[in-house]
């Protein structure tokens, strides 16, 4: 068996970002990947990296908490974020991507590299014996998830360790009423106005509240529980909980002015580009396990898209996790099984962005053990070690999925950022330039530790620029 090879199951984000990792680093990768020859409730390509919910990366503001990550993230060279800076369309402040070009890029980049093999088809369990990442995602198939219930001795309990994820819908760009809406991003933040607002006065806002309420949902089966992640909540659940309580989440109305009435409306309807030749756009926040039928009906309520045609309308679909702290070990390693770890949405990291840095992080602990160097870990003052802090040293009674939030940052690091009254946006650019350097010091010490860049590896010794 090849010392320096590495199996890694599933091309997602998590997969893609550490088999480029790995490669780079000079371990010989094999990558597998089930579709297209078996896809998911929710994927409809074999292609690396596809975007099935959002296509978002989330903001781009240095100062916030996804921000810091993308920082971390960039300074250890990340294929996702470099593929998705090539794919980008217009989104405000976040990060969005031209879903189809970017998993295109991806692609390429992983079928190009030397030290990359893809195999395609089903893995039911990793290879005895080998150093196995599996970066499946939330939707690992039914022999694999046995084989993880089994091996985490989860039994019978696996069953419980899921939340249902709800996708948003894609509408044909044409078939909006512009009339209806307007162009501005929120607070008007970002150089280039990027969403499309579909404002609601009073009226028609508590007819389309009544109607969604009302609207037939996709049951369950009768073997589940529907456990909602609180980031990924569809629309009917948040609208369930009260009347008014979309008007303070997907629908809230604040920073937007109607250039056609010039004032704030009662409620809007967030849409953003799906891809570069702007010819579709996605509700934003519209999470909805509606049937087919009744989302056509219920959406075109709202007046901008009363003609509304869908690209894709909503879906629903089971996502599996593990439970993080009881179940792995420091490195990402599964206890009982040291050669295999785990990356991505099954470890109870949620989102895009976090599944790519989670994949970033299992590499450099398989990076760390091929190259025969002692497990260090990003501390947990910075953005990678916060969400690894999540990961492996949550409650493991109250384990759920997370994204990227300042509320995962070790508490010392707000300590001493300067008094309250210098304002939230100071106090942030003060951890943003500490939780960067906490990360430098690490990281370049995990170079030094290997020797440096001798040739074998192409990450590069990082550096702050102010």
């Amino acid at each position: 068996m090849n010392p320096k090879q590495v199996h890694i199951i599933g091309a997602g984000l998590a997969g893609s970002e550490a088999a480029h990792y790995l490669a780079e680093r000079g371990a010989q990768v094999v990558l597998h990947e089930m579709r297209p020859h078996r896809l998911t409730p929710a994927h409809k390509t074999g292609g690396c990296a596809e975007l099935v919910c959002s296509n978002s990366f989330k903001s781009r503001s240095p100062h916030s908490a996804p921000g810091m990550l993308k920082a971390e993230m960039s300074l250890m060279n990340s294929l996702i974020l470099r593929c998705a800076s090539q794919a980008e369309v217009p989104a405000g402040e976040a990060l969005g991507v031209d879903r189809d070009a970017f998993s295109e890029i991806v692609t390429h980049a992983l079928s190009s590299h030397p030290n990359i093999t893809r195999v395609d088809g089903e893995v039911t369990q990793p290879e005895p014996g080998a150093i196995t990442l599996i970066a499946t995602g939330p939707l690992t198939s039914d022999s694999l998830s046995k084989w993880l219930a089994e091996a985490t001795s989860q039994g019978e309990a696996h069953r419980e360790l899921y939340f249902y994820d709800a996708i948003a819908p894609i509408i044909d760009a044409s078939t909006i009423d512009r009339e209806s809406a307007f162009l501005a991003n929120r607070y008007e933040k970002g150089e280039e106005q990027a969403y499309l607002n579909c404002p609601m006065n009073e009226a028609e806002y508590d007819a389309f509240i009544d109607a969604l309420t009302a609207a037939e949902k996709v049951p369950p089966k009768n073997f589940e529980k529907e456990v909602f992640f609180q980031g990924c909540q569809p629309i009917e659940a948040i609208a369930a909980t009260g009347r008014q309580s979309l008007r303070f989440g997907p629908m809230k109305p604040v920073g937007l002015t109607d250039p056609r009435t010039g004032q704030r409306p009662h409620a809007v309807v967030q849409l953003r580009p799906e891809n570069r030749d702007l010819t579709a756009y996605n509700l934003v926040g519209f999470q909805t396990k509606l049937k087919y039928g009744e989302q056509s009906r219920v959406f075109r309520m709202i007046p901008a898209l009363k003609n509304a045609e869908f690209f894709r309308l909503g879906s629903i679909h089971r996502n599996t996790y593990v439970c993080g702290p009881r179940v792995l070990r420091s490195d990402l390693s599964l206890k009982g099984h040291p050669r295999v770890y785990l990356a991505g949405q099954i470890t109870g990291v949620e989102g895009y962005l976090e599944s790519a840095a989670c994949g970033l992080l299992a590499a450099q602990f398989i990076a760390q053990r091929l190259e025969g160097l002692p497990h260090r870990a990003p501390p947990a003052n910075t953005a990678l070690g916060a969400l690894l802090r999540h990961v492996i040293g949550s409650d493991p009674k109250h384990y759920q999925p997370a994204n990227m939030h300042f509320g995962l940052f070790e508490p010392s690091l707000f300590e001493n950022l300067g008094d309250i009254r210098n304002g939230k946006d100071a106090i942030r650019q003060s951890m943003a330039r500490q939780t960067i350097q906490n990360f430098e010091t690490w990281f370049n010490g995990s170079l030094e530790r290997a020797g440096g860049n001798d040739g074998k590896a192409h990450t590069p010794r990082v550096h702050l620029h102010q």
